[in-house]
């Protein structure tokens, strides 16, 4: 989950969907066992925020029922200033039954007071409330609310049928209201020397900047013997590959350093999908978000020159080895694929031509970044 932008306002991710549906299971459940044997209640759902919440918590409830869908509406009364509540789409019968509203949210309780006062003279046997999220610091009505999913702060929210100016409802989590992103953080990409690091120096340097190289960082946690180069030292020294999670945990000790930067260029990271996913998370919390992607594009065989020119005196032993660089090729090509659709996805993905000087490629560079 990352931030999300509709119409003027950004939202940062707030309950995701797993715990919706724990939530909505739960409270199906709870309705269930306090009805009587055979009992069949009809599921009133308030439109138009409901319509996701109703649809999963009636798949949940596992038994008989009876379903409808109603909106609040008012009309012109018998006088001029007079105007009359009344709900359209209800003509059931309901003398005698169960009737269980379901509601989206609960905030105010405005509207719930008005609903409940038109049922409750419709000679129902019982009339009970199920809500999926309550604001219970603006809760203002001395109404029952027999069941309660989940208590939130008095936060506006949308996704899962709710919305902001008629969008947002199809989101399957839950966004809350965050101010605008403050920071410019970009994800610098590209194949084995494609020029990466000399170009990180000059956008650190242009944009003020805090360039974070996972190379770099992992040898000063190891040089430094702290507490996660120790762990990922001791997987490298077995052999195996350092988990996401203990370079993730990294990579935010470094983003917590430098609270007060202006953004980030994040080299190196993230390199496989759920490294994206984790960082678009971990910046989110903080109301912040990957701006873009950037990957330098340098056809292959020109690279494969680079570098072994490059190998004859930077002492690098994969450097000289053709075969060798071509594997890092594969390896690269692999792996930016995966991230190219990713990024493409939350259209952040910015393919930069990497071929001609220092200063061509920084200026195509930082055309792009002037758009962010």
């Amino acid at each position: 989950m990352s931030i999300i932008k509709l119409h003027d306002l950004h939202f940062k991710p707030y309950i995701d969907k797993e715990e919706i549906a724990a939530t909505v299971k739960f409270l199906a459940q709870r309705v269930k066992e306090d009805l009587s044997k055979n009992e069949i209640p009809i599921f009133v759902g308030i439109l138009n925020g409901c319509f996701l919440f109703a649809a999963d918590f009636i798949r949940e409830f596992k038994g008989n029922c009876e379903v409808s869908f109603v909106r609040l509406a008012s009309y012109e009364g018998t006088s001029s200033t007079e105007k009359i509540k009344h709900l359209v789409g209800l003509n059931e019968d309901l003398t005698g039954r169960t009737v269980i509203i379901l509601e989206d949210i609960i905030d105010t309780g405005g509207t719930l007071q008005e609903i409940y006062n038109i049922f409750r003279h419709k000679n129902v046997k019982q009339l009970k409330v199920v809500t999926l999220f309550f604001k219970p610091d603006v809760f203002r009505k001395e109404l029952p609310i027999d069941y309660i999913g989940k208590n939130i702060e008095d936060k506006f929210i949308v996704g899962y049928g709710l919305d902001y100016d008629g969008l947002g409802r199809n989101y399957p989590e839950i966004y809350q209201l965050t101010p605008i992103p403050k920071m410019k953080n970009i994800v610098l990409f590209g194949p084995p020397g494609a020029g990466k690091g000399t170009q990180a120096n000059f956008l650190k340097e242009m944009y003020n900047l805090v360039h974070i190289s996972t190379g770099d960082v992992f040898r000063f946690n190891i040089k430094n013997q702290t507490e996660l180069g120790l762990l990922a030292k001791k997987y490298m020294d077995e052999g195996d590959l350092v988990p996401d999670e203990v370079t993730i945990n990294m990579l935010k000790a470094e983003v917590d350093k430098n609270a007060d930067a202006n953004g980030f260029i994040f080299d190196g990271f993230p390199r496989t999908e759920s490294q994206a996913t984790a960082l678009d998370a971990f910046l989110a919390e903080k109301g912040e978000q990957i701006n873009a992607m950037i990957a330098l594009e340098v056809p292959e065989d020109l690279l494969v020159e680079r570098l072994l020119e490059r190998g004859k005196t930077s002492g690098r032993s994969d450097d000289t080895d053709e075969v060798k660089i071509r594997n890092r090729f594969n390896e690269y090509n692999t792996k930016t694929a995966v991230l190219k659709d990713y990024f493409n996805t939350q259209e952040k993905y910015y393919g930069v031509n990497g071929v001609g000087s220092i200063e061509e490629i920084t200026q195509r560079i930082a055309n792009v970044f002037n758009t962010l």
